[in-house]
């Protein structure tokens, strides 16, 4: 398949900048796997479920990862801290390809190499660092700074393992309230944990979608939900995925692609599984997700479960309708 399949013409108004007031009050495609389309709210999701499902949430952590500093002679640079190295050092992400002193706050002073590493002062936490001065990294295709709105909406309501740049939009519509709900129609609800990486957002640049290369991202899945994955499986319930790194978590495991371990009834490791058209679904019966940018990895593991046409057919009926797109836009139930 090529990249360019996967392209679509979108409005920049469709793009949302802000969440919306409610979280479950987003708006819901839903797409069946015949083709047919319902226009719901999210809030009427509970209706799609039945008892002996299985909701599996991503409950990564999304911390204050861009950081705005100063050099010496004044000027301004910005850098989104992506990962810590074992000798306590952060790869980061930055425009420019500076080595030399910064200061943050203009109290922090760090040390930037090449614009790739950054060293804190070993008497300097750098977690107060970056929960008193950094700021949310809100995806570059929304135009404005984040604000302390954007602190806890852009963050899911059961978010709890920090260690993601950047947010498992999918389950932003969910509140604890409408949690509730699902649970008592007998429906099992289980976290597993994906901090999400550069591996999800990383542009595909190949002209070939077969030649593109995931990130490693890190994930943890505990062993209770390993056994109701397959209780379910067995008794005929469905796994609904809630986002598309759920997805690849519990896919990478269960495919095999993921180097991993167990440890106190959890599994750790990483995963750089690639979903695109031609991949068997092992895990997901059912997925829940936002709309993807073009040419995206999301957007192609999304088409590698409804099917391309279904999908593009799909986004073009939402940008008709008004839908809101990307991190803070509404979401879509594929059936």
């Amino acid at each position: 398949m090529r990249t360019a399949d996967y392209d679509f013409s979108l409005p920049h108004s469709l793009i949302a900048a802000r969440p919306a007031e409610k979280r479950d009050g987003s708006r819901l495609l839903v797409l069946h796997k015949g083709g047919d389309i319902e226009h719901r709210s999210f809030s009427d999701l509970p209706a799609y479920l039945v008892p002996g499902d299985l909701l599996i949430l991503n409950n990564t952590k999304v911390f204050p990862a861009r950081i705005l500093a100063r050099k010496p002679s004044g000027g301004k640079l910005a850098f989104l801290l992506v990962a810590k190295n074992p000798d306590g050092s952060w790869k980061v992400l930055s425009r420019e390809h500076y080595t030399g002193a910064l200061t943050i706050a203009g109290q922090f002073c760090v040390h930037m190499t090449g614009g790739k590493i950054v060293r804190f002062p070993d008497d300097i936490d750098h977690n107060t660092i970056m929960w008193k001065h950094g700021h949310m990294p809100l995806p570059p295709y929304i135009k404005r700074k984040a604000d302390d709105e954007d602190m806890h909406r852009y963050q899911t309501v059961y978010a709890e393992v920090e260690g993601s740049i950047a947010a498992p939009t999918a389950g932003f519509h969910f509140t604890h309230e409408l949690l509730d709900v699902i649970r008592k129609r007998s429906v099992q609800v289980h976290m597993i944990t994906l901090h999400v990486g550069t591996g999800t957002f990383r542009p595909v640049t190949a002209e070939r979608i077969e030649d593109h290369i995931m990130d490693t991202e890190q994930f943890e899945i505990p062993a209770a939900v390993i056994a109701a994955f397959k209780e379910a499986k067995q008794s005929g319930g469905r796994v609904i995925t809630v986002g598309t790194t759920t997805t690849r978590t519990l896919e990478g495991y269960f495919s095999g692609r993921c180097s991993c371990r167990s440890l106190n009834e959890t599994v750790t490791g990483s995963t750089d599984i690639f979903i695109h058209e031609g991949y068997r679904f092992r895990a997901a019966d059912v997925l829940i997700t936002n709309f993807h940018l073009p040419q995206s990895t999301p957007l192609m593991l999304t088409a590698a479960f409804a099917g391309r046409k279904k999908l593009l057919h799909a986004y073009l009926e939402a940008i008709n309708r008004g839908y809101r797109f990307f991190s803070y836009g509404d979401a879509m139930l594929v059936l």
